[in-house]
């Protein structure tokens, strides 16, 4: 995991989200106390998704990350699941933003955890992966927060190439099983 000396929220945040009072000490690694309202805000993780997408040579999806942070570096399809939407309905969409791809069957198969820095601050995520397959994979295309797209051998990807953690652990770990 990314170092989070300098970025973890107990080093980042400085006044309660509440009131707005400067007396807003950490009280642990995962929370805050304000000293003026009382209100006690705890750092918890966020959800994402990410597909496992694989053609009929066994070859899987990856992607290119079109963004920062980690523009350029190998990923795969998937992202944040939004407030009120259930982990399926998140893959689907993302499919459906990142490559213009509808989703036919999914079946989850593992999760892992991911510190995602943006903005300066560390996100702690727990990512979860499912292997899907789509309805077609005529006229895909690579937009929104990805740049390209490959097919490729789980097995020769380069680990440096994957910034995240629990990406790396999907492709290197899950995905080279899935394929057998």
């Amino acid at each position: 995991m990314k170092s989070t000396e300098k970025t973890h929220p107990t080093r980042v945040f400085s006044y309660c989200p509440r009131c707005g009072s400067p007396d807003f000490p950490a009280v642990s690694e995962r929370s805050f106390k304000c000293g003026g309202c009382g209100f006690h805000f705890f750092i918890n993780a966020a959800a994402a998704v990410a597909a496992l997408i694989f053609d009929e040579n066994g070859r899987l999806l990856v992607t290119r990350r079109g963004i920062e942070p980690d523009k350029g570096k190998t990923d795969l399809p998937g992202g944040f699941i939004d407030p009120g939407e259930t982990a399926e309905e998140a893959l689907c969409r993302e499919l459906k933003e990142e490559l213009g791809v509808d989703v036919k069957e999914m079946h989850y198969l593992a999760s892992a955890a991911n510190n995602y820095l943006f903005s300066g601050l560390s996100v702690f995520t727990t990512d979860l992966a499912f292997r899907v397959v789509p309805i077609s994979l005529e006229g895909m295309s690579p937009s929104d927060d990805i740049s390209s797209y490959e097919w490729v051998n789980p097995a020769e990807v380069d680990p440096e190439e994957i910034p995240a953690p629990s990406i790396r652990h999907f492709i290197k770990e899950i995905a080279v099983h899935e394929r057998e």
